[in-house]
């Protein structure tokens, strides 16, 4: 078969290969950080906005290509998460625009969709980057293009073409953009998309979708005991199963079974029973148990509703019709705390590596019984669902864009519920140059950024998403935090310790802060954030 002509159901045949390879290669992609931080979410982005995608396909059996599209597209635009995630589904929205009269599509078609998918993911990043997504795709554009000027007969011929094309864009990304290089990475977004269409031609071609092709790093597996639990955005419920393997537990295979089912996946071993801890998005799949059988005897059970055992307890801010509200993302309950007592009326749970969707964001603002609305996304990777959703949404909102949990902290201080939505907008971005954010967490891998070398398992700081030192000692990295921060001509400075850190820790830590900065007010607050053992607020 060459692919002459393709309709919705092959459109959708295709799709789910591209999906299935995308998850087959998820870890490879989020392994390409730039920062050494085991927080890598670009890969898990991208399969749960393709995902989202094909459930509004699969849910219409449509045989007209271009009203499959249109309901990939609406998927993905509802299902984003990150900006690999936004990006993704304007890509599919760009395409579908393109064939939205069609019934099938031939190769004309076929690269008229991928220049509209450029041109509309382009439009759809106020300041587009090469070296990113957003490159593989005008480079895939391109190809195609020249594909069917240099006589392709077929749709396979400009799939082949745009894979080929895909590739050699992704491995060019660190010479367009200087941090890839520095860090000895390709652009994981960009890879990502490479994946889907590879998926699709290996599907076209009868290849396999199981094995990946690229070497990936050992998954590092973290016992239960000890750590606190972390409310994820959609996770409705939470699974916790011990069972008992019948034979030695292949824990690699174990969790690559267990990665399309949901997130959060833990495993602890001991005393001849794994324990595993798994959040679902669905109340009424129940999968994760049914694999475990596979595996061993399930001997016990857990199952909590997450967001209804968080959001009773955190006493949001009353909004009335007319006032201003706000909803703020947070990615621990101690965050999510402090910023409800500066008057947040909605939590949307999130942070890094736990990207809200777009369609989660825009039901927090649709919740609120005001039409007008102030969104804080508190992390770059979810400030374009953030605007994304604001585009969505039927009432007046406005997005702060504030890019760490300090800078949303710092942006409520000036939330004004009796304000006018715009000139409260303007104080609170005003504010973000108030505040200087840091981050602390371990590094997964050796390199060297900004001069900086770091060895695997070291502690290293982050200030506004820069790389500031790597030591083998918390405090001393907090401390070195400090000093590139300023914080001596500074005033306040306050650490939010994350759930894996123990209160003993911090307060030293802490103790440690006052007493080389006796002239600042030092704060300790439990954030109980995950991956960061510390995030610093500096103003």
């Amino acid at each position: 078969m060459r692919y002459r002509y393709i309709d919705g159901r092959m459109l959708l045949r295709l799709t789910e290969a591209g999906t299935t390879w995308l998850r087959t290669n998820q870890q490879t992609v989020n392994n390409l950080n730039v920062f050494p931080i085991p927080d890598g979410d670009t890969g898990t982005n991208m399969l749960l906005t393709m995902q989202a995608a094909l459930k509004e396909v699969v849910s219409r059996e449509e045989r007209s290509i271009g009203k499959a599209l249109h309901a990939l597209a609406h998927g993905a635009l509802m299902g984003a998460r990150g900006n690999s995630g936004v990006i993704l589904s304007q890509l599919w929205r760009g395409f579908a625009r393109a064939l939205e009269p069609i019934e099938e599509m031939d190769p004309p078609s076929f690269v008229q969709g991928l220049k509209e998918a450029r041109d509309t993911a382009y439009r759809g990043v106020g300041q587009p980057v090469e070296g990113t997504i957003l490159t593989v795709s005008k480079d895939i554009a391109a190809a195609a293009e020249r594909a069917l000027s240099n006589g392709a007969t077929s749709n396979l011929d400009i799939l082949e073409a745009a894979v080929l094309a895909a590739d050699a864009s992704v491995e060019n990304t660190p010479n367009l953009l200087s941090v890839l290089k520095e860090a000895g990475v390709v652009d994981a977004g960009g890879k990502g998309l490479f994946f889907i269409l590879e998926g699709m031609l290996r599907a076209a071609l009868g290849l396999g979708l199981d094995i990946p092709l690229a070497t990936v790093a050992a998954i590092d597996f973290q016992t239960i005991s000890g750590l606190a639990e972390v409310i994820e955005p959609g996770q409705d419920w939470e699974v916790v199963v011990d069972f008992r393997p019948a034979s030695p537990l292949d824990f690699k295979a174990f969790v690559h079974d267990l990665a399309p089912l949901g997130t959060s996946i833990q495993l602890g071993e001991g005393d001849g029973i794994v324990r595993m801890h798994i959040h679902v998005p669905d109340r009424t799949e129940f999968q994760p148990i049914e694999l475990c059988k596979q595996w061993g005897t399930v001997v016990n059970v857990h199952i909590e509703n997450l967001m209804d055992q968080l959001e009773p307890s955190l006493n949001l801010a009353p909004v009335k019709a007319g006032q201003l509200g706000v909803v703020a993302v947070a990615s621990g309950d101690g965050l999510a705390r402090v910023m409800v007592s500066f008057g947040v009326s909605a939590i949307v749970a999130g942070g890094q590596t736990l990207n809200p969707s777009t369609e989660e964001i825009l039901a927090a603002v649709n919740r609120l019984p005001t039409d007008k609305v102030i969104l804080l996304p508190n992390n770059k990777n979810i400030l374009l669902a953030a605007k994304q959703a604001a585009e969505l949404s039927g009432k007046q909102v406005a997005v702060v864009p504030t890019l760490s949990m300090p800078q949303g902290i710092a942006a409520l201080i000036h939330h004004n519920p009796e304000g006018e939505l715009a000139a409260t907008a303007a104080a609170m971005t005003d504010a973000l140059q108030e505040v200087r954010s840091g981050e602390l967490t371990r590094a997964n891998r050796s390199v060297v950024i900004d001069g900086i070398e770091v060895r695997e398992g070291q502690v290293i700081a982050l200030l506004d998403d820069r790389l500031v030192c790597a030591c083998d000692d918390l405090s001393e990295a907090v401390l070195g935090l400090l000093q590139a921060a300023g914080a001596a001509e500074r005033e306040i400075i306050t650490l939010y310790h994350g759930a894996t850190l123990s209160g003993d820790a911090a307060t030293a830590i802490a103790e440690r802060v006052r007493k080389a900065y006796p002239g600042q007010e030092a704060e300790l607050v439990h954030g109980g954030q995950p991956h960061y053992d510390l995030i610093v607020s500096v103003e």
